[in-house]
């Protein structure tokens, strides 16, 4: 017999990661230079990566609302999570310098980021088995 685990429903998670990119896309660009001389990060790298994170939260909107069940779409959002933690880490293997603000700034964000996308799999993996069981 399984035993049952609570999972948060792929929906919530995408509405959760949507959000979190708009408050982080909207924080980045917002106070670009000042998180830039705090964590030793360049400006305009902060400032773009804030500005890349509203299509993104915009597109994350749209597969929950209107695209949940739409495979394809979800899978294209946790591709960009784990693509996204691979750069963060890439930053820090010799493209930046960033002090040790920086380096925990950019390996957190990027651990929430691959947390996320690991629930968004785990969920949609869920999914798809109660549709198979369904059908």
């Amino acid at each position: 017999m399984a035993t049952p685990h609570a999972s948060f429903p792929l929906r919530s998670i995408l509405l959760f990661d949507a959000a979190a990119c708009l408050g982080l896309g909207a924080l980045l660009v917002a106070l670009a230079e000042t998180l830039a001389g705090v964590m030793a990060l360049p400006a305009p790298l902060l400032f773009w990566a804030g500005m890349i994170l509203f299509p993104v939260a915009l597109f994350m909107g749209i597969v929950a609302l209107w695209l949940p069940g739409n495979q394809p779409a979800v899978m294209l959002v946790i591709l960009g999570n784990v693509l996204w933690v691979v750069a963060s880490v890439a930053l820090l293997l010799g493209l930046v310098a960033p002090n040790v603000l920086g380096v925990i700034f950019v390996l957190g964000q990027a651990a929430f980021v691959a947390v996320l996308a690991r629930l968004e799999q785990l969920a949609l993996r869920a999914a798809c088995s109660r549709q198979r069981e369904a059908a």
